[in-house]
């Protein structure tokens, strides 16, 4: 019998990681009768193989693996082998690195997971020619992510629609509060969201957690929370009036009857009736009461998103209903203060400036802004959410300079008027030297409600 050392670094479609070059055992060739290929498969265990493993674990025993990853087969019986087939997929492995008692392989990309027949999802099956063997073993795709949550402040009996990638048969839900849903999840077989209906009950704030056939996501811990509230149009002390600005009495009552109580309609029914906002006209403001109001101090929020997080993990929501389709005129500017000199899609309030203090977002939803293509926008029959990054405001736009959500609050704070607010701004947009828009009389139902500071860091959940 003769022991023979691979030294060989030469791996499917690469190297051998270093980190796992130790975990290679002796390759045994043997002229015995029972190495010869004639024994039965059997396989007994899987080890991820992770170089770069966090924890230094670099081969540790798994029930599942998803694609792209490299797992070791243990068991015996290998010599021989011929092929694996893995959710029914025929998957390449170098038999010259394999030894009778291990075998190593990568999940490839294209193998399919839940579009994989019945009878062979999560299964590895080895074959050689005196048989074959099928090990039950999970694969999953690449893990779950979600890049949003629609309507993150729902009433009981509202429908809420969770956005990602990988989000298949999402079967179970915590809520904060540990409040569980099994029952009326619908997912997207594409797996870009899953969707509930609100129960009664949750009072707690904090993310949702989903299981499903690609392992567990989280959504950032902006789901029903209401801690940060800037205007919620319940109190007519919060809101500012001045001849500039629309008043507690322009409010309207939530059209849907949800439950939200008072809510703006952005140019009210009046001035729509009297032919709405003329092109290249602004509406008035809605506006915060201002600078001696204690609700618009925000250092009152720290309590609940520390001074200290970065502002791309910090966010602005707010609620909004349309029920017509927008197309191709009007642009809803909000700024955290009541300092604007120039309106609209792309003006200086929205972009960085060393000497000014612009903390202005302007939210077109009916133009792409990686394209500049129109489409007509419309959330049908329901409220939903629409999250904005503070990174996303003025001069935070800065990818040079590490801002933070204190330096939002001591900007508001410095200004001479921190009233936070909004306006129906109606003036053409020019996207590039290709693509504008002229602006047109403006004369759309849009309802908004529940503008709230949250924190909306993206978790990221382990699998070991």
């Amino acid at each position: 019998m003769a022991t023979l050392l691979y030294k060989v670094r030469v791996w499917i479609g690469g190297l051998i990681p270093l980190a796992l070059l130790a975990t290679l055992p002796l390759v045994t060739s043997c002229s015995d009768d029972d190495n010869n290929g004639s024994a039965s498969i059997v396989v007994n265990k899987v080890f991820l193989e992770d170089a770069q493993a966090k924890d230094s674990v670099t081969d540790r025993e798994v029930t599942f693996a998803r694609l792209g990853q490299l797992i070791r087969i243990e068991g015996s019986g290998f010599t021989g082998l011929k092929k694996i087939y893995i959710n029914g997929y025929d998957t390449y492995f170098n038999n010259a690195l394999m030894t009778d008692n291990d075998v190593w392989v990568t999940l490839n990309t294209k193998t399919p997971v839940d579009k994989a027949d019945a009878s062979v999802r999560n299964t590895i099956t080895l074959v050689k020619d005196n048989g074959s063997y099928t090990y039950k073993f999970i694969i999953r795709a690449s893990a779950p992510t979600v890049s949003g949550v629609d309507n993150t402040l729902p009433s009981a009996g509202e429908t809420v629609i969770v956005r990602g990638a990988n989000l298949q048969e999402t079967t179970h839900l915590t809520l904060p509060g540990g409040v569980e849903v099994t029952d009326g999840i619908t997912s997207d077989p594409d797996g870009e969201w899953y969707s509930f209906t609100m129960p009664a009950g949750v009072t707690q704030s904090g993310s949702i957690t989903s299981e499903g056939a690609n392992g567990t996501a989280v959504t950032p811990a902006y789901f029903n929370n209401r801690n940060c509230m800037v205007l919620d149009f319940e109190n007519s002390a919060d809101l500012g009036s001045w001849s500039a600005t629309y008043k507690y009495d322009d409010l309207v009552d939530d059209p849907l009857g949800s439950g939200r109580g008072k809510v703006v309609q952005l140019v009210p029914q009046s001035v729509l009736d009297g032919g709405g906002i003329k092109a290249g006209a602004n509406s008035s403001l809605w506006a915060s009461t201002g600078n001696d109001y204690a609700n618009d101090d925000w250092n009152r929020m720290t309590q609940f998103i520390p001074g200290s997080t970065p502002v791309d993990s910090v966010a602005l929501q707010f609620d909004v209903y349309v029920p017509d389709p927008w197309m191709a005129t009007g642009q809803l500017e909000i700024s955290l203060q009541n300092n604007l000199s120039n309106y609209g899609y792309g003006s200086g309030g929205t972009k960085y400036n060393k000497d000014y203090m612009t903390q202005a977002y302007v939210w077109v939803p009916w133009m792409d802004t990686e394209t500049g293509a129109a489409n007509s926008f419309t959330t049908g029959g329901r409220w939903t959410t629409v999250t904005v990054p503070l990174s996303k405001f003025g001069r935070y736009t800065d990818k040079d300079n590490e801002y933070t959500f204190k330096n939002v609050i001591d900007d508001r704070n410095s200004g001479s008027y921190r009233n936070f607010i909004f306006l129906l701004v109606n003036s053409d947009i020019e996207y590039d030297e290709s693509i504008s828009y002229p602006a047109a009389n403006f004369t759309s139902r849009i309802y908004l409600d529940n503008f709230r500071v949250v924190p909306c860091t993206s978790v990221t959940v382990s699998d070991y």
